[in-house]
């Protein structure tokens, strides 16, 4: 059996493939309603694009042999706050003048000037300098295009080295592009606007009861329906601990089910958000491979059981992998923050961790396990437990419109 996966080639741009044996999700859409939905699916994606993409997204290029030196990476100010531009400096040959050009990006370029600069302008930043000396001329100074020229190549990086930026929009987590300019050599660097979080910590304790809650699903939930997410939410929310351990009523602890274990993991790795055991002897996971596709048509998701990405460093014995079993320990904050979508009311488990794709880091290991008992279950048990086909077809359009998903292949 393939365990182990295997990279493919990155689509390309369009529409994405759904594999053979795929679900297609806008076969389950009431017809009276099909064009609204589609409709209202597009503007909210939209909406969510606008929401989740900046500047930071666009692909830039180092050009050869240039002259500029500016920060490429980890350049991250506050929000509405000055904020010295570290690295900034020229390396040119000796020359009577120098005349360099520093402007953020706005939508559209400006013609090339005679001077062989580029100017650029955003509404989201201005630059400024506290530098002042005899044979340096600034223009520009406070506004969102700022020119040096100097005749001394000395004087010139120290006002670049005394350069700041200030972001005029207010926003939590933003981005601007600078255009740094020498004649013919233009380069690029990103600047990040974050407003920075508070940590929010979990005191560990001295023992296992301070470090991990356990939660559990109990059949108790089909008579109300209210359902099995909700009920999830609402547990996951009382949690105090830094981690909880989610099993079924039906598991039994076992000498293999040391919780110690996985928290040992968790804490090795502090990046993960979530590890998954072995039931019964069973470790089952699966990998969720998924393209984008056209906005028109939605996105194609495989499922793929039995797939796994790769080992966890120092620890051969688990995978990183999408999904895992239904006993698993994870870190709060996390899956607070992915939730549990309450209209899921009786049978889902991949559902979530279709939710948590991109940003839940999963894994799962062999060497902690729990008991399964094996109850003959009545008949109130068997409704609830099996829903009708109206269950799946609701599931059907909720991941179409929510994920926007063309279909999905489960494997």
């Amino acid at each position: 059996m393939k365990t182990a996966f295997s990279p493919s080639p990155i689509p390309p741009p369009g529409q994405c493939t759904c594999p053979k044996g795929s679900v297609f999700f806008r076969d389950s859409l009431p017809e009276e309603h099909k064009e609204e939905l589609i409709q209202r699916r597009a503007k909210e994606l939209q909406q969510h694009k606008a929401r989740t993409t900046s500047v930071l997204s666009r692909l830039l290029f180092a050009l050869p042999n240039s002259p500029l030196r500016y920060p490429i990476q980890g350049f991250i100010v506050r929000p509405l706050t000055a904020a010295l531009i570290p690295g900034l400096a020229l390396y040119a040959a000796q020359r009577d003048s120098y005349k360099v050009g520093m402007i953020p990006q706005r939508q559209q370029m400006v013609i090339l000037t005679q001077f062989r600069m580029v100017s650029l302008s955003v509404s989201k930043g201005i630059l400024t300098t506290k530098f002042s000396a005899e044979g340096v001329t600034v223009q520009g100074d406070g506004e969102t295009e700022l020119t040096v020229e100097s005749n001394s190549l000395e004087v010139l990086n120290s006002l670049l080295s005394n350069m700041f930026y200030t972001s005029t929009v207010y926003h939590i987590h933003t981005g601007d592009l600078v255009s740094f300019t020498f004649e013919n050599h233009e380069a690029w660097f990103p600047i990040i606007i974050k407003q920075p979080k508070m940590p929010v910590l979990y005191d560990m304790g001295t023992d296992i009861s301070s470090h991990v809650t356990i939660t559990t699903k109990t059949f108790v939930r089909y008579p109300q329906l209210k359902g099995w997410f909700a009920g999830r939410n609402l547990a996951v929310s009382q949690v105090t601990t830094k981690y909880f351990l989610w099993v079924d009523d039906d598991f039994v602890f076992t000498e293999k089910t040391k919780i110690e274990k996985l928290v040992e993991v968790m804490e090795a790795v502090p990046e993960l958000d979530m590890v998954g055991g072995a039931v019964q002897g069973d470790q089952f996971y699966f990998s969720l491979i998924y393209e984008e596709g056209e906005d028109g048509d939605g996105g194609c998701l495989h499922r793929k059981s039995k797939m796994k990405f790769h080992s966890l460093p120092n620890y051969p014995q688990c995978s990183l992998a999408s999904g895992v079993v239904n006993f698993f320990l994870a870190r709060t904050d996390a899956v607070q923050r992915v939730g549990f979508d309450p209209k899921l009311q009786r049978v889902a488990h991949s559902e979530f961790f279709m939710d948590g794709l991109g940003s839940l880091l999963v894994a799962t290991c062999s060497h902690v396990s729990i008991g399964h008992q094996r109850l003959k279950h009545n008949n109130q048990y068997i409704q609830y437990r099996y829903p009708p086909k109206t269950d799946g077809n609701m599931k059907k359009q909720l991941q179409f419109f929510k994920n926007y998903l063309k279909c999905v292949r489960f494997g």
